[in-house]
């Protein structure tokens, strides 16, 4: 039968420096050996919490560790500061919509009309070709802005928060916020290498920070959907490689061709593709 020390162990307890943080473990690891077991080992799952709770949340040992903890001002402090805060999620989710909206209304009205009337069709096609390149980069960011809006609606799932995860957020939405700013500096100089660099380091931070978000999120239990180890992983791995097309694809607009940056159309290909391979399983 599984016991209690076969998840964690009595010196591993240091890790834990409050009840919840023991408590969300608690719950994925659980959640982890629920997805392998059948009917009949129900019955032990059952077991292992009764024995759980009589171990590690009843003995005056591990109480007093606990308590010990407590007592000193930083570790109250850091308590305060990461408790739940009483703001719904569903308005920091009304938010970030709000924004993702305005940066893609941005990103089209970043297309400039002429500064003079055209007055003959050979005028217009000098001026559709003139913004052709501008055109194409609006399509890649309109493109790569969806997709971070479907990440998060797919992975950010929250059911409560805290002060930390609530700035981290607002990072993640500044960085969101610069793309059209980023994408209008690539169209109009896209020859000097710096326009490069600050579109793929506003690319690679709104991915990163993204990636900050969902871990802390997933480790404070925020998560309303609990997903499990693999799940964790397959959204990990997305995100890495995401990154990795971002620094792979900035590179080669610059070395060898700006149509390159056109590679970026290949994220939410890649990312259903990730995603159907993995409610294959």
């Amino acid at each position: 039968m599984i016991r209690p020390g076969d998840i964690i162990k009595d010196d591993e307890f240091e890790e834990f420096h409050d009840y919840e943080s023991l408590k969300n473990y608690f719950n994925v690891e659980l959640q982890d050996i629920a997805e392998v077991l059948d009917e009949e080992d129900l019955e032990k799952i059952r077991e292992f919490r009764v024995e759980f709770r009589e171990k590690y949340l009843t003995d005056p040992t591990i109480k007093k560790k606990v308590d010990d903890k407590k007592d000193g001002f930083f570790s109250k402090f850091l308590q305060s500061f990461e408790s739940n805060i009483d703001i719904d999620p569903g308005r920091l989710l009304g938010l970030t919509d709000g924004i993702f909206g305005m940066v893609m209304t941005l990103l089209v009205f970043s297309l400039a009309l002429p500064g003079a009337q055209l007055l003959t069709e050979g005028d217009f096609i000098t001026f559709i070709h003139s913004i052709a390149h501008s055109f194409g980069l609006t399509i890649v960011s309109f493109i790569l802005v969806s997709s971070f809006w479907v990440y998060h609606h797919e992975f950010i799932r929250i059911h409560s928060l805290n002060m930390p995860y609530l700035w981290i957020n607002t990072l993640f939405l500044a960085a969101l916020s610069f793309i059209p700013f980023t994408t209008s500096l690539i169209g109009i100089y896209s020859k000097f290498f710096l326009a490069e660099v600050l579109f793929g380091i506003n690319i690679f931070l709104t991915i990163l920070i993204f990636l900050i978000m969902y871990l802390y999120a997933y480790n404070k239990g925020f998560l309303e959907n609990h997903p499990s180890k693999n799940e964790k992983r397959y959204v990990i791995n997305t995100l890495i490689i995401l990154m990795g097309i971002t620094v792979a694809v900035n590179l080669l607009d610059y070395n060898f061709s700006e149509d390159f940056i056109y590679l970026f159309l290949l994220v939410p290909v890649i990312s259903t593709i990730r995603d159907i391979r993995f409610k294959m399983k």
